[in-house]
């Protein structure tokens, strides 16, 4: 990474004020982390953002976010769950005392998931893997592995533990992300979310090798009414290019677009500069400022219940 990258410009800076990063990795966790809650709060009140939303692969985050919110109550830390195998997988119970205990983003599997799973097993040896699938693979050396979670049947409908939780989903009112799961299976959840009633439906890095949509693809999803999320660390850790990355934006277009960092990795950039390095990014590929705003405030904050700026 250049040093013109390393650090966001002002004008980046005052783009994303108001915003809140949906998809941040911070401690505690089962592996290191750049920053804890606390301390992630208390840099976006310093720059003027509005929050995030923490996410785990392994246990639901919303007590953490309630108590984070007494300690920085100027900013809005937001709970989640992912269905992952340490909650029980598609697991209605565990998304119904998530939302009661405040959770907003229910996140289909991620480490867990089939489509995942099948990418890390086409990777050649030796290969570099995330800080999560070397904990996964210390598991199963210990006999600690699980299988992945299914989400469809073998004819591609969801499943009806599947659909009970997007019952729960809609009820309470969460957003649906769809994690790490496959095209099929990504295309069968949202039709199955939006019969339910699902308010806010949320694509998960689509450009990321376990689901390397298309750009045609990904448009389509958001003509089923999803939001589609770019995530910072896609491009920059070399999972998809920049120009990739770009093009499914121009292809769905600013304001079906939500950006995210997904940080906190230790070699990484600061969690609360990734919103303002997207964004001048996107200012030195031709967008507008109007369009960044609204892909990195306005989106950010509609997901969240939250009103302008």
């Amino acid at each position: 990474m250049s040093a013109a990258e390393a650090t966001p410009s002002p004008r980046a800076r005052e783009l994303v004020r108001g915003a809140l990063d949906l998809h941040v990795h911070v401690s505690p966790d089962v592996v290191e982390r750049r920053i804890d809650d606390v301390g992630l709060a208390r840099r976006c009140a310093e720059l003027g953002l509005a929050g995030f939303a923490l996410k785990s692969h392994y246990v639901s985050t919303a007590e953490r976010a309630a108590v984070v919110r007494e300690i920085v109550p100027e900013v809005t830390v937001l709970g989640a769950i992912a269905l992952n195998r340490a909650v029980g997988g598609i697991n209605p119970l565990a998304v119904e005392i998530a939302a009661r205990e405040g959770a907003l983003i229910a996140w289909m599997p991620t480490v867990d998931s089939i489509a995942e799973r099948a990418h890390l097993a086409r990777r050649e040896p030796g290969a570099n893997l995330p800080v999560w699938a070397q904990l996964e693979a210390e598991l199963r050396e210990r006999g600690v592995g699980v299988d992945p979670v299914r989400v469809v049947d073998d004819a591609g409908l969801p499943l009806p533990g599947t659909r009970l939780v997007l019952s729960v989903v809609a009820a309470h009112g969460l957003v649906l992300a769809t994690g790490h799961l496959g095209r099929d299976e990504i295309f069968a959840v949202i039709d199955a979310a939006v019969a339910e009633g699902v308010r806010e439906i949320v694509v998960t890095h689509p450009d990321y090798p376990a689901q390397d949509l298309s750009p045609a693809e990904q448009v389509e999803l958001a003509d089923r009414g999803a939001l589609i999320e770019r995530c910072f660390t896609t491009p920059h850790t070399g999972k998809c290019t920049w120009e990739r990355w770009l093009e499914g934006i121009r292809a769905v277009g600013p304001e079906r677009t939500l950006l995210s960092s997904d940080l906190g990795q230790v070699r990484n950039p600061p969690v609360e500069d990734g919103l303002a390095l997207i964004a001048d990014r996107l200012l030195a590929a031709g967008f507008d400022e109007s369009e960044v705003r609204a892909m990195a405030v306005d989106n950010s904050r509609r997901v969240a219940g939250l009103g302008g700026p």
